[in-house]
């Protein structure tokens, strides 16, 4: 791949003077933008005190802990760098800071590993990366709109240090073996015994009448009851791959190559412990580095895994609970996209594979399984299992893997399809945005009723929409994982991150090589200018930009654009995907 420093510069502008009434879904997308910054400062002020602390009472657990009241700034980081006011990003860092804090000053009585703290070195101390993963959903984008600012930086490098042994009370990785030894692990090591139910619960609490958890639990004892089967964490876990996220961004931010090499060494250990299975991840390595050997040697063994059927304390029903599943294809796609590489996404595409491959005549019709057991296959149903199947798609446009992907109003969007899909996706936002604040202004819940994931459900900074249409990208969600898309904005004449004001970005067509991508200034009377990069980091080379027949060779990963005074227009790009290195310094301004 070409080095993070990049090939060419602006040397040549492209201008865009066509006028262009503006059409309605530019109008829509900006103020979507305007209305969900205005909606984070009203849930910002309703919910964090003045010193950024949550307004919660601050508990452990898988049910409401330090990651749930992370999530409340989900999006916002993401946000900011589409082209929110600062103010959003400003209150992000208050947020996070404020949070950090509070949860290493809470700490729990019961629950042994964060006697003194849940938050030690400004990470949690100990555990699973299905919920670590979420807790730093917002934190993992701060450095697309301030990849210079020193405590990002400094903290990017010390949490992915947890995990290449440079703390003395963090050695959560072994280096023979490649695994990480645990599937609890964090900033005081790994837990080298199995999980209880407390672990996983916290400490008790007052519940009914005062609280109510997200799982739906009545008391305590249920919320114990919950976890209660949620035992077998020794050893290695493919959510334990969500580690390579702060690598991979330790890497973009500094350029050291000891993050390079620490991530592919780990992910190329799983591209070998999925080949040894027969294709598929296994979800369970042992300390000696044997699949399945920290299980009675079943492969589809831990908490999450393939065979992780449990009991719902509040039915008896049983509930299938395979939660790496949504993960573990963007892990593999970190090394994607730091290489280029397509085995990294091969890995997921055979797992998809091989549990297509045993497919059953069930009453006359074709079923397809989705867990693995002691008894073998079973969870049969009509779809074959299709997790991260769009996601494997957009990173090859292969038209094999498209095939696997189910209806998707997106990609038919994108093919071709219904012309108001865009209109219609915004309009559904600035809804949601209407009853998000109705909702913010109508609870009269206190602190002390109010558990860290309640407010969750209400938090204006969702920006699936906007990642989609603008950026040609796929939404981030909760997962912690980066950004992937087609294109990333910036504003020259604010030297910042995001879409100048006025602009309005569609993406509305795209292929392997070939990306459509319409702007327009809805502003009749002063003139815009704005940068447009390939991908969130740069891996894509910008080859040349066509706009009315006339073909404009680039050959970077980025080129400028003024727009004149109302002007619009839609310029097919030629492109390179994932050919050079990603960085997360800016392009030329």
């Amino acid at each position: 791949m070409a080095a993070a420093t990049g090939r060419g510069s602006h040397a040549n502008n492209i201008s865009i003077d066509t006028p262009m009434s503006p059409p309605t879904w530019a109008l829509l997308e900006r103020e979507l933008l305007r209305a969900q910054s205005q909606a984070c400062q009203k849930f910002y002020e309703r919910y964090f005190d003045e010193r950024g602390y949550l307004r919660c009472v601050p508990r452990w657990g898988g049910d409401d802990g330090a990651d749930d009241a992370a999530e409340n700034l989900t999006g916002w980081t993401i946000l900011h760098a589409l082209g929110a006011p600062d103010i959003v990003l400003e209150m992000y860092k208050k947020g996070w800071d404020g949070h950090v804090q509070q949860y290493t000053e809470a700490k729990t009585v019961e629950v042994p590993f964060a006697r003194d703290g849940m938050y030690y070195k400004e990470f949690p101390v100990m555990f699973d990366w299905f919920h670590n993963g979420e807790g730093l959903s917002p934190f993992v984008y701060h450095g697309l709109s301030e990849p210079w600012d020193v405590s990002h930086r400094r903290r990017m490098a010390r949490y992915a240090g947890f995990y290449m042994n440079e703390d003395p009370l963090a050695q959560n990785y072994d280096p023979e073996h490649k695994i990480i030894k645990s599937m609890f692990n964090g900033s005081r090591g790994p837990m080298m015994r199995k999980a209880t139910g407390l672990d996983w619960a916290g400490d008790p609490i007052e519940v009914e009448g005062r609280f109510k958890p997200g799982h739906g639990e009545r008391d305590f004892e249920q919320m114990v009851a919950h976890f209660k089967d949620y035992n077998d964490v020794e050893g290695d876990h493919p959510l334990n791959l969500g580690t390579t996220t702060l690598a991979l961004n330790a890497f973009m931010l500094t350029g050291d190559e000891k993050y390079r090499a620490w991530m592919l060494e780990y992910t190329d250990a799983w591209c070998e412990r999925a080949a040894q299975n027969g294709g598929i991840v296994p979800t369970n390595i042992g300390l000696d580095g044997t699949i399945g050997g920290a299980c009675d040697g079943k492969w589809y063994g831990g908490v999450y895994g393939w065979g992780f059927t449990v009991e719902v304390p509040q039915t008896g029903a049983l509930a299938n609970r395979p939660y790496f599943r949504p993960r573990c294809y963007w892990a593999f796609a970190n090394a994607f996209l730091l290489t280029g590489d397509q085995r990294y996404v091969d890995v997921w595409r055979n797992t998809l594979d091989a549990f297509s491959s045993n497919q059953r005549e069930i009453d006359g019709t074709t079923m397809y399984p989705h867990m693995f057991g002691d008894e073998g296959w079973y969870d049969f149903t009509p779809d074959p299992l299709s997790d991260g199947a769009l996601e494997i798609y957009y990173w090859s446009m292969d038209e094999a893997d498209r095939r696997r992907v189910p209806q998707n109003d997106w990609l038919e969007f994108l093919e071709g399809g219904d012309p108001d899909f865009p209109e219609k996706l915004l309009r559904e936002e600035l809804a949601n945005i209407r009853q998000r604040v109705e909702r913010i202004d109508a609870d009269e819940s206190t602190a002390d009723t109010t558990m860290s994931d309640d407010m969750n459900r209400l938090n204006p900074g969702e920006v699936g929409t906007l990642e989609r249409l603008m950026l040609g990208g796929l939404p981030t969600a909760h997962a912690g994982f980066p950004l992937h898309c087609r294109f990333r904005y910036f504003d020259p004449s604010l030297r910042r991150a995001g879409l100048p004001e006025d602009v309005a970005a569609l993406v509305d067509g795209m292929s392997a090589d070939e990306t459509t991508l319409t702007l327009v200034n809805v502003n009749p009377v002063n003139p815009r200018s704005l940068v447009v990069q390939g991908g969130a980091y740069g891996e894509h080379q910008i080859v040349s930009v066509a706009q009315d027949g006339q073909v404009r060779q680039v050959d970077s990963r980025s080129f400028a654009v003024d727009l004149a005074p109302g002007a619009g227009a839609q310029v097919t790009i030629k492109m390179e995907r994932f050919t050079n290195e990603p960085t997360l310094d800016f392009p030329l301004l």
